[in-house]
């Protein structure tokens, strides 16, 4: 008798203050198989324990910003996925700043909003190339290292790393298919900081999307 492989759950909390919207939500992600979908007040956030990716509305509260900052004090572990309408270029990168890790249209479909989960869910940041790149110039001119726009050359085995990096894999992810140890991949990871100037993955990540370094 086969074994069956249970399908690890993606726990999705939905900020909003509209039930009609949360409902929304719901039924929008209710297909996918690996997302468990619940609404939640601001006041609660910082007590979710079993919550992997929140879904913040900008139709909630005035000041996005501002409560995304206070929930980056209180839980630092937490994605936010910012879900707004029509927010223009500098919307977007001022909530990338105070903490958010994805933007997203809420007129996005259900499958783009499903990939923008999964991606923040993995660790990746899921925004516009465009304000990506703002967010990069913005942190090169706030870090006396910065991110260095005449990195090295990248070996064969870095850029199969990198581009599974910003596929959204997990170390244990990449180091499956290329047969190498997890420590290894954490290695990789640590010299393509190094190489680029990028003080963290996430910096790492945005500058090879926003650079074209893989494809």
């Amino acid at each position: 008798m086969k074994s069956v492989t249970k399908i690890k759950k993606i726990s999705v909390a939905v900020v909003d203050s509209d039930p009609l919207r949360c409902v929304g939500f719901q039924a929008c992600l209710g297909a996918e198989s690996d997302f468990v979908v619940s609404p939640a007040q601001p006041a609660e956030v910082k007590n979710l324990e079993a919550v992997d990716v929140v879904l913040l509305s900008s139709r909630t509260v005035a000041n996005v910003s501002e409560l995304l900052s206070t929930f980056r004090v209180v839980r630092p572990d937490l994605p936010f996925i910012v879900v707004g309408h029509d927010a223009d270029e500098d919307a977007i990168l001022r909530a990338i700043s105070a903490g958010a890790k994805g933007c997203v249209d809420e007129a996005a479909s259900a499958t783009e909003l499903a990939r923008a989960i999964r991606m923040v869910h993995s660790g990746s940041v899921w925004a516009p190339r465009r304000v990506l790149a703002r967010f990069v110039e913005r942190a090169y001119r706030s870090n006396s290292a910065g991110v260095s726009g005449g990195h090295r050359s990248l070996t064969p085995r870095e850029k199969e790393v990198l581009r599974m990096l910003v596929a959204g894999c997990s170390n244990k992810e990449i180091a499956v298919p290329l047969g190498i140890e997890e420590r290894t991949v954490k290695a990789h990871v640590a010299k393509l900081m190094r190489k680029i100037g990028a003080p963290n993955r996430i910096l790492l990540t945005v500058h090879a999307v926003t650079h074209s370094l893989v494809q």
